[in-house]
């Protein structure tokens, strides 16, 4: 297993190129995990300052690796705003940087991503209804379309759209903004490509949060002569951190809840709609996935006519569903006249409406 000293010597080692010290001393290591043959952090600067970090991290990256029975390492960049500290602390003898480093950081506020004209949230109470997979599929059924779509994986400690989509390896840079990957016609962004696909997600919710506000607001998704249409946003199962942190970051021009049919799905579905109504996101739908004999039928629908918003349609139990997300290529690519493909094609010319996209 590395040695942490040796790892915390490694980075310091790597300089600040705005103070000039070691990245542990300037404290803009956060989150250092050290365990077994790998190692991982968050590399914390000031908001607009990615650009200049980005050869900091990889350096970081390359000092890490060179220790002895280190294999795997993950550097996520994140940006964030630093506030001042106040002058009562000031005058108890503390520096600025050990205040902030003391204390929880405020968050960036920012308005919709650039070139951004919907952002749509896919949500469920609950984890394993299938919500990345309806995600994927109902981002490449808008896409059909005609309409410039991306995709945000927000589901921070279970990234599922690189192995959906068959994409790997780290954005690049350009501009101090990250480049998404492209695949099936899709613009695609998620946490799974800035670390080891076996790599665990050991962070606190303000990591995460942060994790989410730069894939959020530091993608170029779109230009001026080519917006997106639409972003769906992949988001975690429950109403945590993640959720209000987006809330928080752009307007939300509506959210799709996933369910299966059973009870103990559609109770969690319930709690994700009281959120959404709660900061006044409109719920455009409920989607029953994974609907058929196994699970049963008609629980969405139902739930959908008690809270009093639409139902979107049931995506049906399948094994072509689940294969598909397997190999790397959306049900919407690969069998794009299946019963279930026509379900998503279904769905998304009636949030198409609800959104007023026109292709």
């Amino acid at each position: 297993m590395p040695d942490r000293a040796a790892v915390i010597a490694a980075l310091d080692a790597v300089t600040d190129p705005k103070s000039g010290q070691g990245l542990m001393v300037a404290g803009l290591v956060q989150g250092l995990v050290v365990a077994e043959d790998r190692a991982g952090f968050a590399l914390e600067v000031p908001a607009g300052d990615t650009a200049l970090y980005a050869p900091v991290r990889d350096a970081a990256e390359a000092a890490l690796k060179a220790i002895p029975g280190m294999a795997r390492v993950s550097v996520v960049l994140t940006a964030e705003a630093v506030a001042a500290p106040s002058p009562r602390r000031r005058t108890a003898g503390l520096s600025p940087q050990a205040v902030d480093q003391g204390r929880a950081k405020a968050p960036v506020p920012t308005e919709r991503p650039a070139h951004v004209r919907r952002v749509l949230a896919v949500a469920s109470g609950k984890g394993g209804v299938g919500k990345s997979t309806v995600s994927v599929n109902l981002a490449c059924a808008l896409a059909a379309r005609g309409l410039r779509v991306g995709l945000l994986d927000a589901d921070v400690y279970g990234p599922s759209a690189p192995t959906m989509l068959g994409i790997s390896g780290k954005p690049a840079y350009e501009d101090g903004a990250m480049v998404p990957h492209e695949a099936w016609g899709l613009k695609a962004m998620s946490v799974g490509l800035l670390m080891q696909a076996e790599d665990a997600m050991i962070w606190r919710g303000p990591m995460a949060s942060q994790a989410i506000t730069q894939m959020l607001t530091q993608t170029r998704w779109g230009t001026e002569d080519e917006p997106l249409d639409v972003l769906v946003v992949d988001l975690p199962p429950g109403t945590g951190d993640v959720q209000l942190t987006l809330i928080q970051k752009t307007p939300l021009d509506g959210a799709v809840i996933v369910s299966t049919p059973q009870e103990v799905a559609l109770a969690d579905a319930r709690r994700a709609r009281t959120l959404f109504d709660r900061v006044n996101v409109p719920t455009l739908g409920l989607i029953e996935n994974m609907s058929g004999d196994v699970f049963g039928r008609g629980g969405a629908e139902a739930e959908a006519e008690r809270l009093g918003v639409p139902f979107l349609g049931d995506i049906p139990l399948d094994a072509a569903v689940r294969e598909s997300g397997d190999a790397g290529r959306p049900l919407m690519i690969g069998a794009a006249e299946s019963p279930a493909a026509r379900r998503f094609v279904d769905v998304a010319e009636r949030l198409a409406r609800a959104l007023t996209l026109e292709t």
